[in-house]
C-alpha cells in the first residue's frame, strides 16, 4: 500500500504520494494550510481511481471531462501527467517519463496506491 507523505515547506504545506518501494509517484501543489492539504489527499484519493486519461501527446485526441488525468510533452520531450479534480484544479502532478508508456504505468500505480493509501505527517 501506497502512502501519502505531508510536509511543511517554507511556503505552506505540500505532500508526496509514494508506491510501495518509496518512490514518489506524484506530487502536490504547496497548500496554504494543513486542513488545505489533506483536502487535497481526499481529492485525489477520491479522483485517481475513476478518471480517464487524456493523452493529449495523440493526434486529434478526445477531451474528457475532469476529473481526469492529462498526458503532455514538457519543454524537454518528457512525458508528464496531471490530475484535474472535478473543478479543474491540479491536485497531483507526476515526474517526467522518457516514454508515453512510463507516464501511464505512473497513473495506473496513481489508481492503485492513493485510495487505501495511509497519511504520514513528515517531521
Amino acid at each position: 500500500m501506497g502512502k501519502f507523505v505531508i510536509r511543511k515547506v517554507k511556503t505552506g504545506t505540500m505532500f508526496n504520494l509514494k508506491a510501495n518501494n518509496g518512490q514518489v509517484i506524484a506530487t502536490s501543489e504547496i497548500y496554504n494550510s494543513d486542513a488545505a492539504c489533506r483536502n487535497g489527499i481526499a481529492s485525489v484519493a477520491k479522483n485517481a481511481p475513476i478518471a480517464p486519461v487524456e493523452n493529449q501527446t495523440a493526434a486529434g485526441y478526445a477531451v474528457e471531462k475532469n476529473p481526469k488525468f492529462e498526458v503532455y510533452l514538457d519543454k524537454a520531450g518528457e512525458y508528464r501527467f496531471r490530475l484535474k479534480a472535478r473543478n479543474g484544479e491540479i491536485i497531483a502532478v507526476g515526474e517526467g517519463y522518457k516514454a508515453l508508456a512510463g507516464c501511464l504505468n505512473g497513473i495506473e500505480s496513481i489508481r492503485k496506491n492513493a485510495p487505501d493509501a495511509e497519511i504520514v505527517v513528515e517531521e
